[in-house]
């Protein structure tokens, strides 16, 4: 019987997403160092905000997020476990709502306003169309999230970032998959004056052959998809109903791609 792996896209065992709230205007220079380095980010906005003192403008959330991903915060950034829940689930699907009308595609994340959740609220977010929620702290480690609305990342940037991204380039034992996940918010780079953090960091990690980048997003629909591949019972073929290729190692061998719609030998 063949032993079967998942792989990310392209046959990689490691793969690195980036977390920023709140939407202010120093958006603008960290997803410029994001796309100088090739890396790819989720960007949680108050659409309640937009627009005002040191946020970003409505008409620029498009073009200024291209390739990264936009995610909800809550409309207007309330402390929501204190809150009703028809009141969060409103403040959940107005902030989607207004977010989707300026980026023309779901908008299905979600990072907690305040860091502030219930289980309650856990069970609400499927409801509202929300796919994941990231918590506030840091795991420290790499694995994959063992629950989706309770994701937490591996740091905040000012929490031992060059220090975590040096162990997870040392990487290299490929029967496992592991995730980095870096969180925070762009204007802590101006009121801390690190922004050479960040910019080395992403120098650092940027162009690796084994990393996978990807947006919060993209992490989620992946795995949903390599889920949903069906095997023979010996694991002699494979067949992928998704609509995206999906990868898959074999008796540790080089990975394979299993084309969307297809069924693969393998």
């Amino acid at each position: 019987m063949n032993k079967v792996y998942c792989c990310f896209p392209g046959g990689k065992h490691k793969a690195l997403t980036m977390s920023y709230d709140d939407g202010r205007s120093t958006d603008r220079r960290l997803v410029e160092i994001f796309n100088r380095y090739g890396i790819k980010g989720t960007f949680h906005l108050n659409s309640g905000f937009l627009g005002g003192e040191d946020r970003i403008a409505p008409e620029e959330v498009q073009s200024l997020y291209a390739g990264h991903e936009v995610a909800c915060h809550t409309v207007t950034h309330p402390t929501i476990a204190r809150c009703p829940l028809p009141e969060v689930a409103q403040e959940v699907l107005d902030d989607r709502r207004a977010l989707e009308a300026l980026t023309g595609y779901p908008v299905r994340g979600l990072s907690y306003p305040n860091g502030s959740l219930s289980p309650e609220i856990e069970a609400l977010l499927p409801g509202c169309g929300i796919r994941y929620s990231r918590v506030v702290g840091n795991s420290d480690g790499f694995a994959l999230p063992e629950n989706p609305f309770r994701w937490k990342a591996t740091c905040h940037h000012n929490h031992r970032l060059v220090e975590l991204g040096e162990q997870f380039l040392a990487l290299n034992k490929r029967q496992y998959l592991y995730l980095m996940y870096v969180w925070g918010h762009s204007y802590e780079f101006r009121n801390d004056d690190n922004w050479d953090l960040i910019e080395g960091f992403c120098r650092m990690m940027g162009g690796q052959e084994d990393i996978w980048y990807c947006t919060n997003i993209e992490f989620m629909d992946y795995m949903d998809d390599w889920k949903r591949l069906r095997f023979a019972a010996d694991n002699s073929f494979a067949f992928n109903p998704n609509a995206r290729d999906c990868f898959v190692s074999v008796n540790d061998g080089a990975p394979v791609r299993v084309p969307a719609g297809e069924t693969l030998r393998l």
